[in-house]
């Protein structure tokens, strides 16, 4: 579904991706591991066409899509999730979700079948429909977020530190509602510093550091990895660990 082939993105003279080539398949749930400042965000931001690449190419679904405009990589089936939320807080949690379906305002009929999609995954935000979006819970904005990227009717979900300021009840929930989006056929990509909670649902991940990817290996292999608990849990605990 998406290949990455030899990304390069520059922050001025420095390179923040460097040759960076991955894949996820249709399907899958695949993770993106690394410390702060690997160029995960960057990396998303790019496949949203937030970014520009310097070289290396994108596809998508058998389509070139490097350097689109965010609003047709939106139309070609892509949704990003950005880290912080990043909702509406003086409208309503509606009006939220409607603005996600902006690319498709016209079809009527068909937002009301996404809005229906986004119920089902999502109940709490059908509870607070006509509530401000700013007044509600760290989890409830989190879970609006994800709604509002699922109204562009996305093939592909990008998704940055998702768990991020979510107590550990909530974090459970919404990864369970990963799961099930996946199971009703959605892909997804994910940028997660809570490395269990989302390679238990992976199938696979891949570890970047310093805008390279050092190593691919299924979600169960990346779990007993040396380098990913040496990123993680430090050295001493890794060697307890052993």
């Amino acid at each position: 579904m998406l290949k990455i082939k030899k990304l390069t993105v520059q922050y001025g003279p420095l390179p923040a991706l460097n040759e960076v080539s991955l894949e996820v398949k249709q399907g899958e749930i695949v993770s993106l591991l690394g410390p702060n400042g690997a160029g995960k965000t960057t990396l998303l931001l790019t496949l949203s066409g937030i970014l520009k690449t310097t070289e290396g190419r994108i596809i998508f679904k058998d389509e070139d899509i490097t350097n689109l405009s965010p609003p047709k990589i939106v139309f070609k089936g892509i949704g990003h999730v950005p880290q912080g939320r990043h909702i509406f807080p003086t409208l309503s949690v509606i009006d939220n979700l409607l603005m996600g379906a902006y690319l498709h305002r016209n079809e009527k009929k068909e937002i009301k079948k996404d809005l229906e999609r986004v119920d089902q995954f999502l109940p709490v935000l059908k509870e607070r429909a006509h509530q401000r979006a700013g007044t509600l819970s760290g989890g409830e904005q989190q879970m609006l977020s994800i709604g509002r990227a699922m109204m562009g009717r996305p093939k592909l979900l990008l998704l940055d530190e998702p768990s991020l300021g979510l107590a550990p009840r909530l974090m459970d929930e919404v990864f369970a509602t990963f799961r099930e989006m996946n199971k009703g056929g959605l892909t997804l990509f994910i940028v997660e510093q809570e490395i269990q909670l989302t390679l238990a649902i992976s199938n696979r991940g891949y570890l970047l550091r310093n805008g390279r990817v050092i190593k691919e290996a299924s979600a169960s292999a990346l779990t007993e990895s040396r380098e990913v608990k040496a990123l993680y849990l430090g050295e001493d605990a890794e060697r307890g660990l052993k």
